[in-house]
């Protein structure tokens, strides 16, 4: 099959298949007598290990480490195991760091329904953010008046 009809059948663009063959996670396909790409049907499962690899938020350059595994004989089930695990500890670690800024977020939020703009004098920055009317940081300025 031609570039196209591959593309097409993968669900991807024919730029996305010459991008995958330059870096090295598709092979460099056969060349017809015109010149074309001329696929065999490995490319659209080569393909689909790629988009399920993606969606499973591993890199290009992960992927391209399995696929040398793979390429050079050893079953690579491991190796994916442990970028799986690595993957699912960051987004545990990110998320336990979202939780915390949600709170402080939440936190500068509250406190911000209770203070006065009127009580921001023009040597603070704003009262919002830094507690006591800016007495961790002055550089001068004024608060922001909000709107009730």
């Amino acid at each position: 099959m031609r570039i196209g009809e591959a593309a097409a059948a993968a669900g991807v663009s024919t730029q996305t298949i010459r991008f995958y063959e330059r870096r090295g996670l598709l092979p460099q396909p056969q060349r017809g007598v015109n010149g074309y790409r001329e696929y065999d049907a490995s490319v659209l499962a080569r393909l689909a290990f790629i988009r399920s690899g993606q969606a499973a938020g591993l890199t290009l350059v992960e992927l391209s480490n399995i696929l040398e595994l793979r390429r050079d004989g050893t079953v690579p089930c491991a190796h994916v195991d442990s970028l799986l695990r690595s993957k699912l500890d960051g987004i545990r670690a990110r998320r336990r760091e979202l939780a915390v800024l949600e709170a402080e977020l939440e936190g500068l939020i509250s406190r911000s329904d209770g203070l006065d703009p009127a009580d921001c004098t023009e040597t603070d920055i704003c009262h919002v953010i830094v507690p006591g009317g800016g007495t961790r940081a002055r550089a001068g300025g004024t608060c922001p008046r909000r709107v009730r």
